[in-house]
């Protein structure tokens, strides 16, 4: 308390409300009437604020670390995590999300480990690794969508003679805030198990509406490990192509939009992470919206600009860029724009607090 908050003058005209506070402090109590601007706002403010980091930054950095840093046992992975500048110097890129672009060399392998946090993997630049995830190898390649699931065993090798980088998104902030967090290394060495065109778990599941009668029961994370960039580019091709022949079937005009699914239970692919592929047509916007949540989107391909708050911003291949909960964020296209998102709103969605706002064009 303050001398400028009513109950802090209160307490300095009254010897005995003084004590009464004086003895909360003495036994760890604070009482609600002093903080209840705080606890309960009237719409949220989040610490952590909008931001942009861009690809002609993050790249050469993460190429130079792979100069410098060894991947390893021990340091695992050559990750360089954003760290939100609302959040005080943690390497979190919201309070739910954790974000960073890992790089790996030619020839390098990082080691297999398991952890409880969920993690994906958005092939932004190259080609020619392998991720071996619960001994499945499965190919990593531009536009993909790699999914290791949380304490699911998982290694990467590059098996060229180029180098490889990717966005990683885990929910690492979760699960430190709840307590929740478990780690295990794997084998010393990554096991040699070749290079299949098709991982298992793309040629048991990755065939549209079909599904094996061997397993039925619904799995947390989904069992299809790669969601590859020629299924997602068609899929958005095809709304916008509709659209134009008169039939829409997209987000708004314009705008045309697909979610990664788990498909065992039709939900989300990820149990706390929500994946979604976004196009916007050369010329085109979206409405601005405000969501309980937050998100980190990366451009894929093309340019345009964001309202990002009150900021307009601009954005470009490899752009990543930070939306905590309730600020206004919307699109515009300057030549077709493709981008990544993912989220944490299939945790609002479970604790029934999500909540969107259609921001008045």
């Amino acid at each position: 308390m303050t001398l400028a908050d009513p109950a802090a003058a209160a307490a300095v005209a009254d010897p005995a409300l003084s004590r009464l506070y004086a003895d909360f402090a003495a036994h760890g109590l604070i009482p609600l009437w002093t903080q209840i601007d705080s606890l309960m706002p009237s719409r949220p403010t989040p610490a952590a604020v909008a931001h942009v980091w861009h690809w002609t930054d993050l790249y050469p950095l993460a190429a130079r670390a792979g100069e410098l840093v060894p991947v390893g046992r021990g340091g695992e992975r050559r990750a360089i995590a954003v760290a939100n500048p609302g959040l005080g110097g943690r390497p979190y890129a919201t309070p739910t999300l954790w974000a960073a672009i890992q790089y790996l060399g030619p020839r390098e392998t990082a080691p297999e480990h398991r952890h409880s946090q969920g993690a994906f993997r958005f092939v932004v630049e190259g080609e020619g690794v392998w991720t071996v995830v619960d001994g499945d190898p499965v190919a990593m390649r531009r536009g993909d969508l790699l999914l290791t699931p949380g304490w699911a065993f998982h290694g990467h090798q590059n098996v060229t003679d180029s180098p490889m980088a990717w966005l990683d998104g885990l929910d690492i902030p979760l699960n430190h805030q709840l307590d929740a967090g478990f780690f295990e290394f794997g084998p010393e060495q990554l096991s040699d198990l070749g290079t299949p065109e098709r991982s298992r778990g793309e040629r048991l599941w990755a065939h549209p509406g079909l599904r094996p009668l061997s397993g039925l029961g619904t799995q947390v994370a989904s069992p299809l490990p790669a969601y590859r960039w020629a299924h997602t580019d068609e899929a958005l091709a095809a709304q916008l192509e509709l659209e134009a022949e008169g039939h829409p079937g997209v987000a708004e005009p314009g705008h045309a939009a697909v979610r990664f699914t788990n498909p065992t239970t039709g939900g989300d692919a990820l149990p706390t992470l929500r994946t979604e592929m976004h196009r916007v047509a050369a010329g085109g916007r979206t409405t601005a919206r405000r969501e309980v949540g937050s998100s980190v989107w990366q451009v894929f391909s093309g340019g345009g600009t964001a309202r990002l708050g009150d900021d307009t911003v601009t954005l470009h291949e490899g752009d990543l860029v930070a939306v905590p909960s309730w600020v206004p964020f919307g699109l515009r296209a300057d030549d077709e724009l493709t981008l990544f998102r993912f989220s944490d709103a299939p945790v609002y969605d479970a604790l029934h607090l999500a909540r969107t706002l259609v921001e008045e064009a």
